[in-house]
């Protein structure tokens, strides 16, 4: 049977091994740095970091960014399938998170309550807080079509990713 793949593929597609079934967040956010470092524009960054994300996590279909604006979150820099544009603050996964300013991860998307559906393939999230003068300014949103795909490392590896980004404001 084949593997089926989602976004970048799987570590075993592309290195042959797998790290104990492990993300190496450690080598993404030295890539990330390496990336962005000293590169002063931001939405570059934010695509490239996206990229990133997308090549190297297995079983995504969607990574990106929502920056605030007007009040609510607009699409940013993503690799995936076309997203809602606005997100309103306190609406689904992405405002959620803006709104209680933490990380949001979900299991199953579809029993979270006002759960903004842009891809019907999506099935888990995870949403993580970036902030920028003292005040949220934008969200690094993932999505997954498995069921529970976003673990408490993933969410901590996260969370490194995005300290990275936030230097840039």
């Amino acid at each position: 049977m084949e593997e089926e793949s989602y976004g970048g593929g799987s570590n075993i597609e592309r290195y042959g091994k797998v790290m104990e079934g492990k993300t190496d967040y450690e080598m993404i956010n030295k890539m990330l740095e390496s990336l962005i470092g000293g590169v002063p524009y931001k939405i570059a960054n934010l695509a490239n970091a996206s990229a990133l994300l997308y090549q190297e996590l297995p079983d995504l279909n969607w990574a990106g960014f929502y920056l605030m604006q007007d009040g609510r979150l607009v699409l940013g820099p993503f690799q995936g399938r076309t997203a809602c544009i606005e997100i309103p603050v306190g609406k689904g996964v992405c405002g959620t998170a803006v709104e209680r300013n933490e990380v949001v991860r979900v299991e199953n998307v579809h029993e979270f309550p006002g759960h903004i559906a842009c891809d019907s393939a999506s099935n888990s999230e995870i949403v993580v807080p970036i902030h920028g003068d003292g005040r949220v300014i934008g969200v690094l949103d993932i999505d997954s079509p498995l069921t529970g795909r976003f673990t408490p490392e993933d969410q901590e590896g996260l969370e490194g990713f995005v300290k990275i980004l936030e230097k840039m404001w």
